[in-house]
């Protein structure tokens, strides 16, 4: 019998499972779908050799985490690739606002905001190591770096808009902010958007927004190798609805919704407890297209053709009104849409001279409107005659998502709501929210801290409090 069984074979329940292993403790890893990865897996889901992220695409977090970046991946075939420019945010003049591993590059091409942006971001960028102890843990741990920590909470706990507003004069600056702001999938005007905006540009310049050759399931299947290579177990194609069906283990790790902990553990957790994880709130949700392409897309501004990253939406007002919208219950009718092009750095992607597309956008929990065409009148806003390349797409919403992997409940891919509370207390009030009241049973998935992205920090942080406990 193994030590511990780790149920779900997301980044986080590998990571979990890798923390065991290289730990000395053996560890069998049980997935219910049919290969590993959870939202990290590519498929061709157009045309044959057309090879698409389902979920995940970019991973500045992967190269940014303080867990990963300790793991030999690149010994079982991961090789990331770093776009020429990271992001770009195209605007109606024809041109765009260039995110590019250099702080000092991107603070020119503000212009007059060129001091406030490195005033705002430079010292989070140039120390993101020290801030990642703070950011991807739990909030009960005293940081390592008060002081800068504490800088990044004073303005981090801004709304999105203002901060933009009272940082930066140029709308250029200001649609930037808002378009990294906008990764939050919450109202620009809440509380704590700020936050996200700082992450995303800190760590552009500290650590890149690289792809993986041969798309993002390479993360996963290095991750499995190397577990393997541990001594770890891993089995595929077994969903797990009880306790009952697990073997014995002296930790169980679940990489699974709150919802889910709740219906699988049953009466092995507190009633109280039970009601605590029903009570989680889950976010919007996101509809997303996978395009097949004759050609690379036209974009009329000339950074947006190198970048591996494209945030439509236009100005600050318009992406807020669009997650306004959003927050309300309402489908937007110009949506911010978060757009990868993986095959400008990856060729392995698609066939050669030809490119794949991935986009989607934000919607309310189990949107069932197809938002194809508010998505392709984005890209054409700024890509005049995209809809002539397009050889195949495909196209799913929060259904079809959550059919697809049940951790993404009504569409919401980042593991729970990001409002204030639940970025204070994920998923319920405890001094450890990795562990519950029962000694053995541990949560290791994104609605844990530090929540959603490849990092694998909250399977890291899972595995460190069961070997503080049940497998000391």
């Amino acid at each position: 019998m193994p030590d511990a069984v780790v149920v779900g074979a997301g980044p986080n329940g590998l990571a979990a499972a890798i923390e065991l292993a290289r730990n000395g403790r053996s560890v069998h890893l049980i997935e219910g779908g049919a290969s590993v990865g959870g939202g990290t897996r590519t498929e061709e889901l157009t045309l044959p050799g057309f090879h698409h992220d389902v979920c995940s695409a970019v991973h500045p977090l992967a190269v940014g985490s303080p867990f990963l970046r300790t793991l030999p991946l690149e010994q079982f075939g991961l090789e990331l690739i770093e776009p020429t420019t990271l992001a770009a945010h195209p605007l109606d003049d024809g041109d765009a606002v260039a995110l590019l591993r250099s702080l000092d590059e991107t603070a020119e091409g503000l212009g007059r905001d060129a001091r406030a942006y490195r005033k705002l971001v430079g010292a989070f960028a140039t120390h993101w190591d020290q801030l990642a102890e703070a950011m991807l843990g739990p909030l009960t741990r005293p940081p390592r770096a008060p002081a800068l920590a504490a800088r990044f909470a004073s303005r981090a706990a801004l709304p999105a808009a203002l901060c933009a507003r009272i940082r930066f004069r140029t709308p250029r600056a200001r649609a930037l902010m808002a378009g990294m702001a906008a990764h939050a999938i919450r109202p620009l005007e809440a509380p704590g958007t700020t936050a996200f905006a700082l992450v995303m540009l800190s760590l552009g310049h500290s650590c890149g927004w690289p792809v993986a050759r041969g798309g993002s399931a390479q993360i996963t299947a290095a991750m499995r190798a190397y577990l393997e290579s541990l001594g770890g177990t891993v089995e595929v194609g077994r969903p797990v609805a009880s306790l009952e069906e697990l073997p014995d283990a002296s930790a169980v790790l679940f990489d699974v919704t709150p919802r889910a902990l709740a219906e699988i553990c049953g009466e092995a957790l507190p009633r109280r407890y039970r009601r605590a994880l029903r009570r989680f709130r889950y976010g919007p949700g996101v509809f997303k297209l996978d395009y097949a392409l004759s050609a690379a897309v036209p974009w009329s501004a000339a950074a947006a053709r190198t970048a591996g990253t494209v945030h439509l939406g236009g100005t600050l007002e318009q992406i807020a009104a669009s997650e306004r919208a959003v927050a309300r219950g309402r489908e937007a009718e110009r949506p911010y849409v978060l757009v990868a092009q993986q095959s400008l750095a990856d060729p392995t992607r698609a066939p050669a001279g030809q490119h794949t597309l991935w986009a989607y956008c934000h919607v309310p929990p189990g949107s069932t409107a197809d938002m194809t065409a508010a998505i392709e009148a984005q890209i054409e806003r700024f890509a005049p005659g995209f809809r002539e390349l397009v050889l195949a797409r495909a196209a799913r919403g929060p259904a079809e998502l959550e059919a697809e992997n049940p951790n993404y409940i009504g569409g919401d891919i980042g593991g729970g709501a990001n409002n204030l509370r639940q970025t204070l207390v994920r998923p319920a009030l405890r001094a450890n929210p990795y562990a519950t009241p029962n000694p053995k049973l541990f949560l290791c998935s994104a609605s844990t801290p530090p929540g959603g992205g490849v990092h694998g920090m909250c399977g890291f942080h899972a595995a460190r409090a069961a070997l503080r406990g049940a497998l000391r």
